[in-house]
């Protein structure tokens, strides 16, 4: 595959001011995205796309490039202002749009920020459409002439249409009366969302972390610091506790006792319980994802495979296998039966509605999954950097490998960002995954 430039596996995205996120990348990147599209598109008129942004105050900025680069190339844009990173995916799709915009770094703090777009169906670009965005980044910057320039819009709607698309996603038959709820919005672009899903649906409802400044998301709040939700739902004593981060694609949940709930256990309530309406073929989860969930999913015959680490390969292996739930521990959740993305809220949805279903606890729903013991230590990384040929370490990863058996796994990769390599293992209990982590890292020395 062609080396990226400027795309990662989500988009561009970086510290404000940077090498790519500023202004002038911002133009160029909208009118190279624009100048792609405007070729794409088979229908008359102007095509059009969606911006939508989170929080962070370099958005402003970021938005009115992109706005002006798409309208030099002669695409229409229409702004949606502050929506997560899923309300894009369903108003592009809704609103029949060649692709939508997001502004938004997710769960980073606010002096970072990127740049992603998604398809007119909804779903994360392919490949050779970014690809072929990058090669006309670098390109002399142009303009259309003047009478087909591009206009923008905004669209004062937009959050209202979103918050009735994720209701629609709760059986019709069902309401949250009676639940107390504390939503955090992490500060972010759920803030003027979230609350008013479930208040709407019934749910007596807190929040925190959705006062957002420009410069507080995610800081000390959201689904990448919960300890604030858990104080406030004991506080409360309310029922649930639902976290979010910066662009809602993420979730983690509180219950009364202040336990925190991570993506896999959320996964598991949620595929257990469509399973008492159909067989679920399979699901999808990452290198990371918990070995107790994978054996859980075995007991009730549902097939596991894992990806990369990334909700793009998530969907990339669920659409590769025709299946439709997959997500990371990180909280990532994807519901293809309800939508086309991750999306957090949906995702509290699928849970709310199982334990209203069953009328049971959210520690109820999960008790048949048993996470198991982690341990992982960071090893620097051999000198010739090619791990995978140390002959030590293959021995060593296949003797752990065999002393757990079905009790357990093993995992080695390198980091993406430093010189060294994190042994890990999961065990059913805690002596034992030490002890292979310790037989793979003998086989280093």
């Amino acid at each position: 595959m062609t080396t990226r430039k400027y795309f990662g596996t989500d988009g561009v995205r970086g510290t404000v001011g940077g090498s790519v996120i500023n202004a002038e990348f911002a133009l160029r990147l909208g009118y190279a995205a624009g100048r792609v599209l405007a070729a794409k598109h088979p229908g008359r008129g102007r095509p059009a796309v969606l911006i939508g942004k989170d929080t962070r105050i370099s958005g402003y900025m970021i938005e009115s490039a992109i706005e002006a680069g798409m309208s030099a190339a002669g695409i229409d844009v229409l702004l949606a202002g502050p929506v997560p990173t899923p309300a894009v995916a369903y108003l592009t799709r809704a609103l029949r749009l060649v692709a939508g915009v997001v502004i938004s770094a997710s769960h980073n703090p606010y002096q970072d920020n990127g740049i992603k777009f998604f398809s007119s169906q909804g779903l994360k670009l392919a490949d050779e459409v970014e690809l072929r965005i990058e090669k006309t980044i670098d390109q002399p910057l142009d303009c259309v002439e003047s009478a087909l320039l591009g206009r923008a819009r905004r669209i004062d709607d937009a959050a209202g249409r979103y918050i009735e698309f994720c209701k629609s996603t709760f059986p019709n038959e069902m309401n949250l009366l009676g639940m107390s709820i504390v939503v955090d919005a992490a500060n972010g672009a759920a803030y003027h969302i979230a609350p008013y899903v479930f208040r709407e649906l019934g749910a007596e409802v807190f929040t925190i972390g959705c006062e957002p400044d420009g410069f507080n998301i995610n800081d000390g709040v959201g689904a990448t610091e919960p300890d604030a939700l858990i104080k406030e739902v004991q506080n409360r004593n309310a029922d649930i506790g639902i976290a979010l981060d910066g662009d809602a694609d993420r979730l983690l949940m509180v219950d009364k006792s202040g336990r925190l709930y991570n993506g896999d256990e959320l996964l598991y309530a949620i595929v257990s319980d469509r399973m008492l309406d159909r067989p679920v073929s399979g699901v999808v989860g990452t290198l990371m994802s918990n070995y107790g969930l994978e054996r859980s999913l075995d007991k009730l015959d549902v097939a596991f495979e894992r990806a990369n680490v990334g909700d793009r390969y998530v969907l990339e292996t669920l659409q590769k296998r025709g299946w439709l739930f997959g997500g990371e521990s990180s909280g990532h959740i994807l519901c293809m039966d309800k939508h086309t993305t991750g999306d957090g809220i949906i995702a509290a949805l699928q849970v709310l509605k199982a334990m209203k279903r069953q009328r049971c606890s959210l520690s109820e729903l999960v008790s048949d999954l048993r996470l198991y013991p982690q341990v992982m230590v960071n090893v620097p990384l051999p000198e010739s950097g090619n791990w995978q040929s140390h002959d030590g370490l293959k021995k060593a990863i296949s003797n752990a490998t065999e002393l757990l058996g079905k009790k357990g796994r093993v995992l080695v990769r390198a980091s993406g960002t430093e010189p060294i390599l994190r042994l890990m293992a999961e065990a059913e209990t805690e002596d034992l995954a030490k002890e292979a982590v310790n037989i793979m890292n003998s086989g280093l020395e």
